[in-house]
């Protein structure tokens, strides 16, 4: 283990030099591990994750990581916290958009963001599928939905599911300037 250095920071590093597809690789790579639905990884499953994945850390970093993040002592890793502990953490500017992005289309205001919430904010009617008559627009909304909800895809996102798409989105954004600036333009705040 390099002398100093931790295994999460070691690995957001490794993550972060990988770009924009560092962090959400990982994510859905570790996904795809989890062969079982459980949303978590044992010591030797997340080893081999990383190790096929290219990354560089030993056997005694990743059981550090395994203890480190095994919450409830049953030697598993929890997939989301873990994930949500290897983004760099994000500056308040940051927060804070996402925030008022979310605000934006929490129309009820019930902290929860549904097919209903988006009607009227973002508009599926010029959706190719749409137009071919493939899909309803409730669809194209739902479809919409899904890409900031949870791994179960229940349909509703929260303002935590909102926070953590938009996390891992920032980790790839330089400057606090330029992702506030995206955001903006995104959203018409």
């Amino acid at each position: 283990m390099e002398a100093g250095k931790d295994p999460t920071e070691k690995l957001r590093a490794q993550c972060l030099a990988r770009g924009a597809s560092g962090i959400k690789g990982l994510a859905r790579f570790f996904r795809r591990l989890d062969t079982d639905k459980s949303q978590a990884l044992d010591a030797a499953e997340l080893q081999r994750g990383l190790t096929e994945l290219g990354f560089h850390l030993e056997a005694a970093e990743v059981e550090q990581l395994c203890k480190q993040y095994d919450r409830d002592g049953s030697g598993t890793v929890d997939l989301e916290e873990f994930l949500r502990a290897v983004r760099p953490p994000m500056s308040r500017a940051r927060e804070e958009v996402i925030h008022a992005a979310f605000a934006k289309l929490d129309r009820s205001g019930d902290g929860v963001v549904t097919v209903d919430d988006l009607r009227g904010v973002y508009s599926g009617r010029s959706h190719p599928k749409v137009r071919s008559g493939e899909w309803t627009e409730d669809q194209v909304l739902r479809h919409f939905l899904d890409n900031f909800d949870s791994p179960e895809k229940d349909g509703q996102v929260t303002a935590e599911e909102f926070l953590d798409y938009y996390s891992g989105v920032s980790a790839s954004v330089n400057t606090d300037e330029e992702f506030v600036a995206m955001m903006q333009s995104a959203w018409r705040l």
